[in-house]
């Protein structure tokens, strides 16, 4: 069986982080679907999908890794191509991926104590970025 839902977040953008396991607890338990996957996917190319420790302190350490990595302010070529200004959002975005699979059992998704599902948008500009679900199995 295959289950399609979506939500949306919304987001300041700018390596804003949105937590958002409870959202995607939700889906899964709502399904029917007893035990399987389920794949969380941003469409788009300049936010990603992850898990982390949702506290301020690694929240803080994630943002400051994304700047040493691929820093505002620095010339990209999408950006002398496009003049949007958002070349470092895609190239974070890309580092971190668009999709993530986590698998469920009992209608319960299998996660560590302290992970949580986040979803972070690297634009320059806040957003309302769509989170498509696709709950897979029996």
């Amino acid at each position: 069986m295959v289950i399609t839902r979506e939500f949306a977040v919304n987001t300041r953008g700018n390596c804003d982080i949105s937590e958002v396991t409870h959202l995607v607890s939700q889906a899964v338990g709502d399904s029917g679907v007893a035990n399987g996957t389920v794949t969380i996917f941003i469409p788009g190319s300049t936010a990603g999908v992850t898990t982390v420790e949702y506290e301020p302190g690694l929240v803080a350490d994630l943002e400051a890794a994304f700047e040493r990595l691929a820093p505002r302010g620095i010339g990209y070529r999408h950006d002398a191509r496009w003049g949007d200004g958002n070349g470092h959002a895609h190239v974070r975005a890309s580092l971190l991926g668009p999709s993530l699979v986590i698998p469920f059992a009992s209608g319960k998704l299998i996660l560590g104590a302290w992970q949580q599902i986040v979803v972070i948008d690297f634009d320059n500009r806040p957003r309302r970025r769509q989170v498509v679900l696709q709950i897979m199995g029996e």
